[in-house]
C-alpha cells in the first residue's frame, strides 16, 4: 500500500486502502486481547491544518463520516465527505488520522453563565491535572458542551475503556463495536479563520436512549482567538461532543459508507 504523508499523524489514502484498512478494524472486533494493542487508552487523534483545508473544500452536506480502520498495524480515523443524499461521497483518496499519544498537556475551556471562564488542564496521559475559574465578561454567541462532561466522559474512556471492549467481546463477540462516527458538519467550525487543529479523543458515557454505556468522539478545537485566562474578549469554547457511534447509530447503510 502507497501513503502519502503529510505530517507524523495526517497522510491520504487511496479508495482501496481504505476499505481494506476498514475490513481490518472489523477483523479485530472479536478479539480483545488484539483490541487492547491497537487502542492505548490515553492516544488521540490529531487532524491539522492539511486535513482541515481539505475538509473545508470537500464538506458541503450536513454531516460526514469518521470510520475507523487499522493500517499498518496502527488504529487510524478515515475521514469521508458526505454527498447531498448522505452517502459516501466518492472520491480517489481520503485523509486520514493516526491514533497516537499527546506530547502536550492539553488544555480545555468552557465559557459558563456569560460570567465565569473555566479552564481545565488534561495531562498528555489524558489525567485531569488542574481546574480554576476566573471571572469575566466574555459574551458567547453559541452553545457549548459542559466542559465537565467532556473531561468525565474523557477520563471514563482511560479508565474503563479496556473493560467496556471486553464485555462487548465477551458478551456480544464484537458486534456492537463501533466501526464509524457521524459528525454534524456545522459543529468543526471549519468556516472559522481561526481553527488551526482539532484534537480528537474518544470518550465514554452512559446513554439514556439505548440504556447502556456507548462510546463517542469528542472534538476538541483549537482557535487563534481562543483565550487562555480570564478576559472581556468575545469567545468560543473549545469542547465538543457530536460524534454518533455506528453501531447503534447507524442511518446510513453500510453501501453507502
Amino acid at each position: 500500500m502507497t501513503m502519502i504523508t503529510l505530517n507524523s499523524e495526517d497522510f491520504m489514502l487511496r479508495k482501496d486502502e481504505c476499505q481494506a484498512a476498514m475490513d481490518q478494524w472489523s477483523l479485530h472486533l472479536t478479539h480483545f486481547p488484539e483490541l487492547k494493542k491497537l487502542l492505548p487508552t490515553n492516544y488521540v487523534f490529531e487532524i491539522n491544518s492539511g486535513h482541515l483545508d481539505w475538509m473545508r473544500k470537500n464538506s458541503k452536506y450536513e454531516e460526514f463520516c469518521a470510520a475507523v480502520g487499522v493500517y499498518d498495524a496502527q488504529v487510524i480515523l478515515i475521514l469521508y465527505p458526505m454527498d447531498e443524499k448522505g452517502l459516501r461521497k466518492d472520491m480517489d483518496e481520503y485523509p486520514c488520522s493516526l491514533l497516537s499519544p499527546l506530547q502536550y498537556d492539553l488544555r480545555l475551556q468552557e465559557i459558563q453563565q456569560y460570567t465565569v471562564v473555566k479552564n481545565a488542564l488534561l495531562s498528555k496521559d489524558l489525567q485531569s491535572i488542574d481546574k480554576n475559574a476566573d471571572m469575566s465578561f466574555p459574551i458567547s454567541n453559541k452553545p457549548v458542551l459542559e466542559q465537565d462532561k467532556a473531561v468525565e466522559a474523557i477520563e471514563k474512556w482511560r479508565n474503563e475503556g479496556m473493560e467496556w471492549f471486553y464485555q462487548e467481546c465477551t458478551d456480544y463477540k464484537g458486534a456492537r463495536i463501533f466501526t464509524r462516527f457521524y459528525v454534524p458538519t456545522a459543529d468543526l467550525c471549519l468556516e472559522n479563520g481561526g481553527l488551526k487543529r482539532i484534537v480528537c479523543s474518544f470518550g465514554l458515557k452512559y446513554n439514556d436512549v439505548y440504556g447502556r454505556m456507548l462510546v463517542t468522539l469528542i472534538f476538541i478545537s483549537f482557535l487563534e482567538n481562543l483565550q487562555n485566562t480570564g478576559s472581556t474578549a468575545l469567545t468560543e469554547a473549545n469542547t465538543y461532543d457530536w460524534a454518533k457511534p455506528c453501531p447503534p447509530v447507524c442511518r446510513i447503510p453500510m453501501d453507502g459508507l
